[in-house]
């Protein structure tokens, strides 16, 4: 008799993170692994405490993945982060010049007020984050089958650079909730940039359960 177990799936979008980050001639054999492992758990522990391990593992396979991408390519890895963070300073001020320039070119501050605070606010913010985005593909291309590693490890940077920022301001000064939620979003948009060009590139699909 087949058991319940034999039919539950792994968590979703755990097996995405991890076909995500895995180089395409690898990803068949690491997801099989844990499927593997997870249906045998699942089996005889449960299968709240397979997803469990599943989600820990994912995260271990990852790290894991992103050491081992920057040891295989450590050079061509380092040239495309640096690339991304020379453009990503490039492009800082860009959204909030190019909004400045079409509010002031229309006249928007004498005549729409409510919307030039709009545009000036969120709309240099979603400008600066969609900046971002751009940066995380052009650093996806950049480091061809270790987009997420590129991508992952430029976002990390970001986010020390924040931490430190946030700290330094904290103590001058009370800290601006809306930026730093509007700045959590930067390493995102950088991050979903390389999903958008990984998932655009020939990478294997999570294995059906049985295969």
């Amino acid at each position: 008799m087949t058991s319940h177990a034999d039919f539950v799936q792994p968590p979703r979008i755990a097996s995405w993170l991890v076909n995500l980050f895995t180089p395409a001639e690898e990803a068949e054999s690491i997801l099989g692994d844990l499927l593997e492992e997870f249906c045998h758990l699942a089996s005889k522990a449960g299968v709240p405490v397979a997803r469990r391990w599943y989600w820990r593992q994912t995260l271990k396979t990852i790290a894991h993945l992103i050491r081992a991408g920057f040891r295989a390519a450590p050079l061509s890895t380092t040239a495309a982060v640096v690339g991304g963070f020379l453009l990503m300073r490039l492009l800082s001020g860009l959204p909030e010049r190019a909004i400045f320039a079409v509010l002031q070119r229309y006249k928007v501050f004498d005549h729409h007020f409510n919307a030039y605070v709009l545009f000036a606010s969120d709309g240099v913010a979603i400008g600066h984050v969609i900046a971002l985005l751009f940066v995380g593909c052009m650093v996806g291309l950049a480091a061809k089958g270790r987009e997420m590693v590129a991508t992952t490890t430029l976002a990390l940077i970001l986010c020390a650079m924040m931490v430190a920022a946030l700290v330094w301001i904290s103590t001058h000064q009370p800290v601006d909730v809306a930026w730093m939620l509007w700045s959590c979003a930067d390493p995102l948009a950088i991050v979903i940039g390389g999903a958008i060009v990984r998932t655009r590139r020939p990478a294997a699909k999570p294995l059906p359960l049985g295969a």
